[in-house]
């Protein structure tokens, strides 16, 4: 089992804020992750091929083939904020 103070750290590395109830939850839960992470290191896997896909499968998706864009009115018309035919965000410090 994981400790509680190991669960906190984890979270505020990955910037969570957690409750005293989602640590113990969280504690128990990454416990038995990690206990199945060992099983699986316990077995004999000398003879297994490594694969990136179980279903070897290739080129899965459409050809990329080009067409035509939106006309910029078009695209901006359900734009909250739109200066110069560009989206116009909140600016980011």
């Amino acid at each position: 089992m994981i400790s509680e103070e190991e669960v906190r750290h984890v979270a505020d590395l990955a910037r969570l804020g957690l409750t005293d109830e989602e640590v113990r939850r969280m504690s128990g839960q990454l416990g038995a992750i990690l206990d199945s992470i060992d099983q699986i290191g316990e077995l004999d896997l000398t003879d297994v091929p490594p694969t990136t896909n179980a279903l070897n499968l290739t080129n899965v998706l459409r050809p990329d083939e080009p067409y035509k864009c939106l006309p910029p009115e078009e695209a901006l018309s359900t734009a909250p904020d739109a200066v110069d035919d560009l989206f116009a965000v909140p600016r980011i410090d």
